[in-house]
């Protein structure tokens, strides 16, 4: 392992900030003056963060923005998060799925796939209560249920005599699975699937088989369920049914970060699914409290620690939510409004706090979600790179458009290329 290198690096993702390029961008409309500095006194480009086709998934992004080849080393979002909330696998009998607590009508049409978006952990913890273990009924199968953030659920489904496989589809069909690894898709049908085995073994037909089953059973124990009951009153929509997307067995030979790049990682993340990520690749997870309503707050904090945390690792990845959940309502002033709680309270705090003569700033997204499409996409991502003593282009603003016309890094094919990129620019290796 090599000593501590100069300068440091904080390395920002702005979760789903980018837009399409062509377009006004939520990053151009936003009062920026801290990235747009940076990015004037950096080197810039655009960065396809898994490839030209693929609109990633946080987990498929994260992955890929952290050096690791999705069609290598790809775990599966449901393992992925499951590792998130501190769960373990049992290898070869065990498969998790991420879930939605979602809304479907009398006909089983999905009205939400996230039931309005305003469930409390808390609340979703009491819909599941009596039925966070649960006997299936078939092939000696049993689920297990865990509340993630809000609607977000993790699902393990195992067997006590079948092996099980991870090779099965979605329920959810807003993500359609492609090899290993799940797509992001614009147009789909509003009603859940069937899970069906994608491969003619028996593990992968039992796998199947059992999903399928504990939907039912799910989506029964929330019918009539007095909580509800309750929302509906209340004008809120009942989360009465679980959506279940990407399946992923008990990880194995996914190289420690560390062994991959030659550098030691800090991360602040807030969700399980970073949370996951980090545990799985050996990074030094630096704890905040959880986040809140109170962005301004939490992000001086985050600033704060990630600055603290420096002493200790060569590098911190940190990852902030926000501009994302704005593109999904379609809501570009919002998204801007949000970017610019990043710029004044995450980057303000830095800039203010640190040496920029001994600190590196890498700054970019793990997907685009434009308001326009109010999804994710395939769309190239900003890529903004300040380092000491160095100036690489004639950027002048933070801004996909700009970065595409004039940045010096030009357009990257694949996000697992940054981090070598950025290690020959800033440490020369």
């Amino acid at each position: 392992m090599s000593v501590r290198r100069v300068p440091r690096l904080i390395y920002l993702v702005i979760d789903g900030g980018a837009d399409k390029i062509g377009d006004e961008t939520s990053f151009e409309i936003a009062d920026t003056p801290v990235m747009d500095s940076l990015a004037e006194r950096g080197v810039n480009g655009v960065m396809y963060v898994v490839d030209r086709e693929v609109a990633p998934e946080s987990d498929l992004a994260v992955f890929s923005l952290l050096g690791y080849n999705p069609e290598k080393y790809y775990v599966g979002r449901g393992a992925t998060e499951l590792y998130g909330l501190g769960e373990r696998l049992k290898a070869d009998y065990e498969v998790a799925l991420r879930g939605n607590l979602a809304t479907i009508d009398s006909d089983g049409k999905i009205i939400d796939r996230r039931c309005g978006r305003d469930i409390s952990s808390e609340e979703a913890k009491k819909l599941i209560e009596g039925s966070e273990y649960m006997n299936l009924g078939i092939y000696e199968g049993y689920a297990r249920t865990y509340v993630g953030v809000g609607y977000r659920l993790v699902v393990v489904i195992g067997s006590e005599k079948y092996k099980l496989s991870d090779n099965i589809s979605n329920t959810d069909p807003a993500y359609v699975r492609v090899g290993r690894m799940a797509h992001s898709v614009k147009d789909f049908e509003p009603y859940p699937v069937k899970a069906s085995p994608l491969d003619s073994s028996l593990e992968a037909r039992v796998t199947a088989e059992l999903v399928n089953k504990y939907v039912d059973l799910m989506t029964e124990h929330l019918k009539n369920h007095p909580l509800n009951d309750r929302r509906s009153k209340e004008g809120k929509l009942p989360c009465n049914t679980v959506l279940l997307r990407d399946p992923g067995v008990r990880p194995s030979s996914l190289p420690l970060f560390k062994h991959l790049h030659d550098f030691r990682l800090g991360a602040i993340v807030e969700m399980p699914v970073e949370k996951g990520i980090a545990h799985l690749t050996g990074l030094s997870i630096a704890e905040v409290p959880p986040p809140s309503r109170d962005k301004a707050r939490d992000y001086v904090q985050i600033a704060d620690k990630t600055i603290e945390f420096l002493e200790y690792v060569d590098a911190m990845y940190v990852h902030l939510k926000g501009p994302d959940i704005y593109g999904h309502d379609g809501d570009k002033a919002g998204k801007a409004k949000s970017i610019e709680l990043v710029d004044k309270y995450f980057l303000g705090r830095i800039v203010d706090k640190v040496d920029l003569n001994y600190t590196s700033i890498l700054i970019t997204c793990d997907h685009a979600t434009p308001p326009s499409e109010k999804g994710h996409t395939a769309d190239p991502v900003p890529v903004s790179v300040y380092i000491p003593m160095k100036r690489g282009d004639e950027v002048k603003r933070f801004s996909e458009n700009e970065f595409f016309k004039s940045g010096g890094l030009g357009v990257i094919d694949h996000g697992w290329d940054l981090i070598p990129l950025v290690k020959r620019l800033i440490w020369g290796s």
